[in-house]
């Protein structure tokens, strides 16, 4: 089988790429800027310019669409935000254009999707997949995400679509920034630190995307969560244990992150627990069933 990843250079993008090559699928990435280097062959394209190397998409049976903009880079200006939306929606749109266009007998789409769908809120709530989208900005643009992957069932593809939690990764991410305060002797809990923090280990979240390329998971929407549900403070805790390192600091007012990132602070000073009973019914086995394992294996 033969597999094209979109964001194929990114923190989550490299190691799937590695995981379906040691499985023996055929992978090739789309990237705007081909360097020739690693074992993976690279295809041009930029989808803001609406150009493409319509070789990536000849014979290929599966597309993996994890591009996008860095959510939590930059602060949320109105360009910022228009960018964050094109670059994971326009993009997939553009895709189905061409696959359409050079018809391509594609057999699954599988998209990134993220928890944001169930908004930027803490609630007592534990959400399923089959909970509507929320009316702030990330639960409209995962929305818009979605509509934009749903497109390619027209075209008779499977089509999936995996909401990703906090991805927990020694090569970088959200943990090397949540991690850097805290080896400083700078670490505390955000706010009131009662939000919840959904998270999953990069090996069980590339493992969710293999078993659908294999068809061991049905296709279909999932949250790609741990079971385990832990709030900013329990994790900040963890991983003051785990780095053996003391917090001394009181939590960090919610009004100096708003004044540091705007609209962008809600992400960190809110969320609710997201339910992973969908995939554990389906078969799916973690091998990092707790917060506490899965940053064992990161950081000691």
């Amino acid at each position: 089988m033969k597999i094209l990843i979109t964001g194929g250079k990114g923190l989550i993008g490299s190691q799937l790429t590695k995981t379906l090559s040691n499985k023996g699928f055929e992978v090739a990435v789309l990237t705007r800027k081909p360097d020739g280097e690693g074992q993976f062959t690279q295809y041009y394209w930029n989808p803001q310019k609406g150009e493409i190397d319509d070789q990536a998409l000849l014979k290929m049976d599966c597309i993996i669409h994890l591009a996008g903009a860095n959510i939590a880079e930059k602060r949320w200006t109105k360009k910022r935000r228009e960018e964050i939306i094109s670059t994971r929606v326009e993009s997939a749109h553009f895709l189905y254009n061409k696959v359409k266009e050079l018809h391509i007998p594609l057999k699954s789409f599988i998209s990134s999707s993220a928890i944001g769908w169930y908004g930027m809120e803490t609630s007592d709530t534990i959400y399923a997949e089959d909970a509507k989208c929320s009316n702030d900005f990330l639960g409209q643009l995962c929305r818009d995400w979605e509509d934009a992957a749903d497109r390619f069932r027209d075209l008779g593809c499977r089509v999936s679509k995996i909401r990703t939690g906090i991805v927990l990764s020694d090569k970088g991410g959200a943990l090397k920034k949540i991690t850097k305060p805290i080896i400083w002797g700078q670490g505390a809990p955000l706010g009131s630190g009662n939000q919840f923090m959904p998270c999953i280990h990069i090996d069980d979240l590339c493992e969710i995307y293999t078993q659908l390329v294999e068809d061991k998971l049905s296709y279909g929407v999932y949250n790609a969560v741990a079971p385990d549900h832990i709030t900013n403070e329990g994790l900040t805790k963890l991983l003051a244990q785990a780095l053996e390192k003391h917090l001394w600091m009181p939590n960090i007012p919610s009004w100096a992150l708003y004044m540091l990132l705007g609209k962008m602070s809600g992400m960190l000073l809110n969320g609710s627990r997201v339910s992973s009973d969908k995939l554990i019914k389906n078969g799916f086995v973690f091998s990092y069933p707790t917060i506490r394992r899965a940053i064992a294996s990161i950081i000691y």
